[in-house]
């Protein structure tokens, strides 16, 4: 299949997941996740009319970012772990940073940050070793002596582990939308909260039946 056919079967998925949860389609955005597209394919997805693109890698960000210069309403998301020292090759030049995941990164964002930035805290709702982020209890414990001055946290992000079990999946992004509503509830400085940044190409139909705003995609978009 064409990427124009993927992205077909994408919008249809949304536009199901968004009828069965009684929710508008305008309030999901579409992330496309680059890190296998190169810059021809993105100029693709460009032109079917995508404009929120994710990366992973600083390195590779910084190509891609110098590549599509002259398209200003690209709004540039950094998705994956982010380094501590390499915040400062991004800071000025990412609209989301989707991996806020410890008190030392946030630190640095602030130390660096010569703009407002928006973040996402990411939390570990699963519990899984192999995953960062925050738990609830310490997201909320942050949160509550921070004194943000560039960060916005926009919103909470958590990766689902790969499973089949779609109960399972119901249950962790259910648990990071109460998350969300209990953190902005505390209505703290610079703290909104209302977004929610969980689902990819194997659930982002269940994460948007459970409130998801931004949807990661990747592999969907290019599978033949």
């Amino acid at each position: 299949m064409s990427k124009q056919d993927n992205l077909i079967q994408i919008n249809a998925n949304i536009k199901e997941a968004c009828k069965k949860s009684g929710r508008s389609e305008a309030e999901v955005n579409l992330v496309a996740v680059t890190k296998t597209i190169d810059v021809a394919g993105m100029k693709e997805l460009y032109d079917l009319g995508i404009r929120d693109f994710g990366e992973n890698r600083v390195d590779v960000f910084l190509e891609k970012y110098e590549a599509f210069q002259d398209f200003s309403d690209i709004r540039w998301h950094f998705i994956g772990s982010l380094q501590t020292r390499k915040v400062k090759q991004i800071i000025d030049k990412v609209d989301f940073i989707h991996s806020l995941d410890r008190v030392s990164l946030a630190e640095e964002i602030e130390k660096r940050a010569i703009k407002p930035v928006r973040c996402f805290l990411q939390l570990n709702v699963s519990g899984e070793e192999s995953k960062h982020g925050f738990t609830k209890e310490s997201a909320l414990a942050f949160l509550k002596q921070a004194d943000f001055k560039q960060i916005e946290i926009v919103g909470l992000m958590t990766m689902a582990p790969i499973t089949e079990n779609e109960d399972d999946l119901h249950e962790i992004f259910h648990t990071l939308k109460e998350a969300g509503a209990e953190i902005a509830s505390l209505q703290l400085n610079q703290v909104t909260a209302s977004e929610l940044s969980m689902g990819m190409t194997n659930d982002y139909s269940i994460a948007i039946e459970e409130g998801a705003t931004y949807i990661r995609v990747g592999r969907a978009l290019v599978n033949d």
